[in-house]
């Protein structure tokens, strides 16, 4: 199994928790904010649901000029899961058809001239593609618990839900 193909395997694992989040957010909330300088429910939902394609795309060049990150809102609930599925299909398309020879070659992001980070596309992806993203929904999980949404299981039970319900003792 190659480097990429361990990553695709890791990104669809950790999709069906991320869509099932996603498929919660409620959609009279999207403003809502749990502080003046954290970002909407609405950009931050939006932010989890194309993470990991942007980021797979980003590896995909080099260098790349650093991003000026503006967080747009989603416009509506429905649009997530669809917006996330888009970004999977990415991730799929780009790491589906690369070898551990390009997953090893150095990755540069710069701002004009200069450099601002070098790290073989692994470096990346891990960082930015899976650890970004995870750390988001972890945000995404607080954001809906304030809200009083119930939160589904991430690694393990909830105080709303539990994937050992049922299972036999």
């Amino acid at each position: 199994m190659t480097i990429a193909e361990t990553l695709l395997k890791e990104v669809e694992q950790e999709a069906r928790a991320t869509r099932r989040l996603l498929e919660r957010v409620p959609d009279d909330q999207l403003a809502w904010r749990p502080h003046p300088k954290s970002m909407s429910l609405g950009q931050l939902s939006l932010h989890v649901a194309v993470v990991p394609g942007a980021i797979a795309e980003m590896a995909t060049k080099s260098p790349v000029q650093a991003p000026r990150f503006d967080h747009p809102s989603a416009a509506r609930a429905a649009d997530l899961v669809p917006a996330f599925e888009a970004s999977l299909a990415k991730v799929r398309s780009i790491l589906g058809e690369k070898d551990d020879g390009w997953i090893g070659e150095t990755w540069r992001m710069v701002d004009g001239e200069r450099e601002l980070w070098a790290t073989p596309r692994i470096g990346l992806l891990r960082s930015l593609m899976l650890n970004h993203w995870y750390h988001h929904r972890g945000q995404l999980s607080v954001y809906l618990r304030q809200l009083g949404v119930a939160l589904p299981s991430i690694y393990g039970p909830t105080a709303d839900e539990s994937p050992f319900a049922g299972a036999p003792s």
